[in-house]
């Protein structure tokens, strides 16, 4: 992907999503991406540090991220985050959206409301209207913003033996299916490589 037409507002992405499973370069490729645009860079964080590894995680990701980036921590509110983050930067890194939705589940109930199955309806929808807020806001903001998001793909394996675990991985693939429609660009990221899947699956034909 290229950001460097600096001249034409209109010609920089307004939304890339990069996916792929844990440890595939994707947050790495998502900073990558924002530096070579040359532009200004503000970084939406959604992790907590709920215990020792996570504050050990989210401290290595921050020593490596550069000091005059602005970085937002944000566990819930999305779209509210964004419009913080567009005021003060042009390009703008969301990660990630599967942290935030683990984040966004459990601030529903315990979680022994959420291993019942009777929950799935009510998440389903209330994931998706926090979705469609942000994809909102970015489509109100001002030409030559670009979101880049990071998500997991976490559909590719076994069903999970529980029921929350069904539900999260449902809600995540809706989840990515909503942004992946409404972005410019999508990555798969395998093994530290960027596939752009949207450009590819526009000029499939039989």
């Amino acid at each position: 992907m290229s950001m460097t037409d600096r001249n034409d507002a209109h010609s920089v992405p307004r939304l890339v999503l990069l996916l792929g499973g844990a440890r595939s370069g994707k947050s790495t490729f998502a900073e990558r991406l924002a530096t070579q645009s040359g532009r200004s860079v503000a970084f939406i964080a959604t992790a907590m540090a709920t215990d020792e590894d996570m504050r050990d995680r989210i401290a290595r990701h921050q020593s490596a991220r550069p000091d005059h980036w602005q970085t937002i921590e944000e566990p819930l509110h999305l779209a509210d985050a964004l419009r913080q983050a567009a005021a003060v930067a042009d390009v703008v890194i969301l990660d990630c959206l599967t942290v935030w939705l683990s984040n966004w589940l459990f601030s529903q109930g315990d979680a022994e409301q959420l291993e019942r199955d009777t929950i799935s309806a009510q998440h389903y929808a209330g994931a998706l209207q926090e979705i469609d807020a942000l994809l909102q806001g970015i489509s109100e903001l001002e030409p030559g913003k670009t979101l880049i998001v990071v998500t997991n793909e976490v559909g590719l394996g076994i069903v999970p033996a529980y029921a929350l675990g069904r539900v999260y991985r449902d809600v995540l693939g809706l989840v990515n299916q909503r942004v992946a429609a409404a972005a410019t660009r999508v990555y798969l990221m395998i093994a530290g490589l960027g596939v752009d899947i949207k450009r590819l699956h526009e000029t499939a034909t039989l």
